[in-house]
């Protein structure tokens, strides 16, 4: 059967969306290749939230597109967000594209997929019509009410999915499992709205299942995922079965949020679904979710991560800005007042809970003091991290007509690295209240041995007094899932000619705070790859806390 080279760009969704395509184009016989140049097949998950993962497409298609005018034969397909977005415009713009599938209608890729390769195969090389081309949730009107979203083939390509060890992320037996699609908010700056269309719910009994079964498969770790997942809510008997299956469910109107959750056994809310995997799936050791809602985020969902052991005590939860006017012109629906008492209320409900999030630097009429709010809200609240970002238009937004991109980007670029560094004073401290504790480590990745240095003259180390160390180390994840041996990093200006050589095993605790573990050798740094286990934090600094060494015995 054909070949297939497969790319991913851009968020945990898309990682997801490209496992199910993986898995749904493997049954069909396909054949998957990490070398592009060997394959029949090439196609890009894309994504449009971020310029630079949307800039690495471009290039990747204009690569490909070299080697199609050189002769060889090749089908190209766009998949994803990009491709939602842009529509049949990207096909004009970039004829070497073969075909385009939107995230709402990756159930239909094989088609595309076969359409292509027949043409090309044909000897009078028909043309495809652009119907038999394009696959994208613009073009047709199936999901858009409760009765289409009963007939929705991705709640099939969903539980279709291969439970193999492509499924629970190779030797790191950690999985992801969508819990809806879609949003419902609509803020300014965002494309995904338009992108992935409404929030789509699918059925508990479904989601249950799926964490199940990739239990079965070896999984340890489940991470659920939604665009708002807090915003999860279930009514059973409202959507329409279609051949005797619970079907997915258009979401209820944000006014649904507003009170607490019914008391109702026709309706499963998020926090009811997660206490059902907790309780139903026992071998899943770890269960996260991202990315939550500030707003909408309920007293119940707090209980059950407090209650619930195997329930990770983690919130990515984005602020995006810490300024009520700025907020506004996002159509975040909050204020900063109201995000920082949901904060409050997560850290008294839920002891060691560990808070996330995203900021957004120069958006729109951003002033100085603007982002002198979101510099002392990042000073206020003990963040373990920010993804930090510097605004850009993007295509398809409200924010790209409504307003003028009129902060300099060097005004931009000054505002982000200010940020970094006051997250870094954050994390740093947040970091250092955990010295000495005993906790729970998922191991997920391994770290090649390099010179290391002598600890520099500001660094401390632990000692009876309590001071802290400040480590050079920055852990890289493979979003592939699978095992990654690289170089430790370390910081600039941090000489030393010690000469020593060590691997580590990296891993993270339940409130995702990233650790880091010599070990003796290579066999024991990757023993330790996908197991649990208690650890000792013995420093930290504002990147990663350091573990207790571990040795082939232990």
């Amino acid at each position: 059967m054909h070949s297939v080279f497969l790319e991913t760009f851009g968020c945990q969704m898309n990682e997801l969306d490209s496992e199910l395509v993986r898995g749904q184009l493997s049954t069909l016989g396909y054949r998957f290749v990490n070398d592009p140049a060997e394959a029949r097949v090439v196609l890009f998950n894309t994504c449009s939230v971020r310029e630079q993962a949307e800039q690495k497409a471009y290039s990747r298609i204009g690569i490909v597109g070299k080697r199609k005018a050189a002769g060889e034969t090749i089908v190209l397909g766009v998949i994803g967000c990009m491709a939602e977005r842009d529509g049949v415009d990207l096909l004009r713009r970039h004829p070497q594209v073969d075909l385009m599938c939107g995230p709402a209608e990756l159930d239909r890729l094989p088609q595309l997929i076969d359409n292509a390769l027949r043409t090309q195969s044909a000897e009078d090389a028909m043309v495809l019509s652009r119907e038999e081309r394009t696959a994208l949730a613009g073009n047709r009107s199936r999901r858009s009410s409760t009765l289409a979203a009963a007939e929705d083939n991705l709640e099939t390509l969903d539980l279709s999915r291969a439970f193999d060890e492509e499924s629970i992320g190779g030797l790191r037996r950690s999985a992801q499992v969508r819990i809806t699609r879609g949003c419902n908010k609509f803020c300014t700056y965002c494309v995904v709205p338009a992108t992935r269309g409404a929030e789509i719910h699918r059925p508990p009994d479904h989601i249950v299942e799926e964490c199940r079964r990739l239990a079965e498969a070896g999984a340890l770790e489940v991470t659920l995922l939604g665009q708002t997942v807090n915003h999860y809510r279930y009514e059973h008997g409202l959507a329409v079965t279609v051949d005797g299956r619970q079907a997915a469910q258009v979401g209820p109107g944000l006014t649904a949020f507003r009170s607490a959750p019914p008391a109702s056994s026709r309706v499963t809310t998020f926090a009811q679904l997660l206490r059902r995997i907790h309780d139903e799936v026992p071998q899943i050791l770890r269960l996260r979710f991202v990315t939550s809602y500030p707003r909408d985020f309920g007293d119940d969902v707090l209980a059950v991560m407090r209650d619930c052991p195997r329930v990770c005590k983690y919130l990515h939860i984005p602020a995006q800005s810490g300024s009520d006017r700025i907020l506004k012109l996002m159509n975040r629906g909050y204020s900063r007042g109201e995000y920082v008492d949901f904060v409050q209320r997560a850290l008294a409900l839920v002891p060691d809970v560990c808070i996330a999030g995203d900021i957004i630097v120069g958006f729109p009429t951003e002033t100085d003091d603007d982002f002198e709010q979101t510099c002392s809200l990042v000073r206020e609240l003990p963040f373990k991290n920010n993804f930090i970002f510097k605004y850009s238009p993007r295509p398809g937004t409200v924010a790209i007509d409504r307003f003028a991109d009129d902060v300099p980007d060097a005004v931009k670029r000054l505002r982000n690295n200010t940020l970094l560094a006051i997250q870094s004073e954050t994390s740093r401290r947040v970091h250092a209240a955990w010295i000495g504790r005993t906790v729970d480590v998922f191991f997920s990745d391994v770290r090649a041995p390099r010179i290391s240095h002598n600890q520099s003259k500001d660094e401390t180390t632990h000692t009876s007094a309590g001071t802290h160390a400040s480590l050079m180390e920055l852990p890289q994840f493979s979003a592939a899932g699978s095992v990654r041996v690289d170089p430790v990093r370390t910081e600039p200006n941090q000489p030393d000619d010690s000469g020593s050589t060590c691997w580590q095993a990296v891993g993270r605790t339940s409130g995702d705070l990233i650790c880091s573990a010599f070990a003796s050798d290579e066999s024991a740094a990757k023993k330790l790859v996908g197991t649990l286990k208690k650890m000792q934090i013995i420093s930290s600094g504002p990147l990663l806390l350091r573990l207790s060494a571990v040795s082939e015995e232990s």
